[in-house]
């Protein structure tokens, strides 16, 4: 960036040039500012494009479910999923008791489920471009494909994982959100998580340190 404005400040002595060499010099000018700015723009583009296009292959992907039973209300685009239900959709995957899935005029798709006995709502996707998991447990996952974001209320934990079995970070609290395109979670305190060693029912974290890799010294 130092250098692009050191090439549009620079300006050659304009009196020691015929009328014609300073309109050329003028023209040659232009051009080169011209190119420059779209050589920012094309720049810029491509830092804007990743994200732009990760968000619209997210929003037309698939939506898969697999379940016992299934009841669909066609004019308000809700169907009601029931036992064993396994929703996926790309490299997430939401498992519960029961899923209702619905579709906005945008074509838009949200997805919630809810346990109904012991056992917690899952929900699971892989991070792009690197192998580590984000997986969490709750009673009620909801699913957001607008803002592609995830939120998992009551008696929540999300995780970190490498490789689908090192816990890298783990998170508990009663709801916690985690956005799958920024991969940024957040997590609020809650009764249904108080206990005998949590009477209020505070959020906890176990934050687990990086380790870099040691590189052997040159010979």
């Amino acid at each position: 960036m130092i250098f692009i404005n050191l090439i549009l400040n620079h300006q050659t002595p304009t009196h020691i040039l015929h009328p014609k060499q300073y309109k050329a010099m003028n023209r040659a000018s232009s051009a080169y500012k011209s190119i420059i700015a779209s050589l920012i723009g094309l720049l810029l583009l491509a830092l804007v494009l990743p994200t732009a296009h990760a968000s619209h292959i997210a929003h037309d992907q698939t939506l898969n479910i697999e379940a016992d039973q299934m009841t669909y209300d066609v004019l308000s685009q809700l169907a009601v999923f029931t036992g064993h239900v396994i929703v996926t959709k790309g490299e997430i995957l939401i498992r519960a008791d029961r899923i209702d899935v619905r579709q906005d005029p945008q074509r838009y798709q949200y997805a919630t489920g809810i346990s109904t006995d012991n056992r917690l709502s899952y929900f699971r996707k892989k991070r792009d471009s690197i192998d580590e998991y984000i997986e969490g447990n709750a009673v009620c996952i909801h699913y957001d494909g607008k803002q592609n974001l995830t939120t998992l209320t009551t008696h929540a934990a999300i995780r970190r994982l490498h490789g689908m079995s090192q816990v890298l970070d783990e998170v508990h609290g009663s709801v916690i959100t985690y956005n799958c395109q920024t991969n940024f979670y957040t997590a609020q305190s809650g009764k249904d998580i108080a206990g005998p060693g949590n009477p209020s029912g505070r959020v906890h974290a176990m934050l687990i340190p990086r380790i870099e890799k040691q590189h052997a010294p040159p010979f």
